[in-house]
């Protein structure tokens, strides 16, 4: 007994100069990485780098002139990344020493290849008239947008579509209040009411009670 007590008084003892040497050398192991993104053959400042640290999802992006500034470990890798120039990897060495680093990060222009594009006239003028006539010009986006408020339209698909979640409710409302509204009384009939007769009348002239095909209708995706 008496020795797991004094093994328990050790432990007490030297616990928290274990405890502030993992903290030492937590902190020992952070570091602060500042530099400039700029170009290999010119030196020009390189703005919007994409700077990542791999593995992890935490990065910086370098700003109009180049500066960046990102903490990180000793050990990891950070990846530099933009448009138009090619991947650099820096591996942060471990023998650093203290807690910030400056550098200058140099990146290389990378070329892209397009492919080639052959342009060939037609052979004759009236084949290209026939062809520039006939042509299928899609509608932009005003048109579609024009053609999907037309006003047949819209009554076509009030008629068929049926209402979501927030007219069904004020729907059921209207009707609840509609009810309580005449609750004890005789609700009035439309049968005599000039206002919904003139509804009727011109629901009637523009056609609204015929028979329609409303599949030519399209949403103009």
């Amino acid at each position: 007994m008496n020795k797991k007590s004094t093994y328990i008084l050790l432990f007490f003892l030297f616990f928290p100069f274990l405890l502030k040497a993992q903290l030492s050398q937590f902190k020992d192991s952070i570091i602060q990485i500042s530099g400039i993104t700029m170009t290999a053959d010119s030196l020009r400042a390189v703005p919007a780098v994409s700077i990542l640290v791999r593995g992890q999802h935490r990065g910086t992006i370098s700003n109009s002139q180049g500066v960046f500034s990102i903490v990180a470990f000793k050990g990891d890798t950070l990846t530099f990344s933009a448009v138009g120039f090619k991947r650099k990897d820096f591996k942060i060495p471990m023998t650093l020493p203290g807690n910030n680093y400056s550098m200058i990060q140099l990146l290389v222009d990378d070329t892209t290849y397009l492919p080639v594009t052959i342009i060939k006239p037609y052979p004759t003028k009236e084949e290209f008239e026939k062809a520039f006539v006939s042509s299928d010009i899609p509608d932009d986006e005003y048109e579609l947008a024009r053609k999907n408020t037309e006003e047949a339209r819209m009554r076509a698909l009030s008629r068929y579509i049926p209402p979501d979640a927030r007219e069904a409710t004020n729907m059921y409302m209207n009707k609840q209040a509609q009810s309580l509204y005449y609750a004890g009384q005789q609700a009035p009939q439309n049968i005599l009411n000039p206002l919904a007769w003139a509804q009727f009348i011109q629901a009637w002239k523009r056609g609204d009670f015929k028979s329609k095909n409303n599949n030519n209708y399209s949403y103009g995706y």
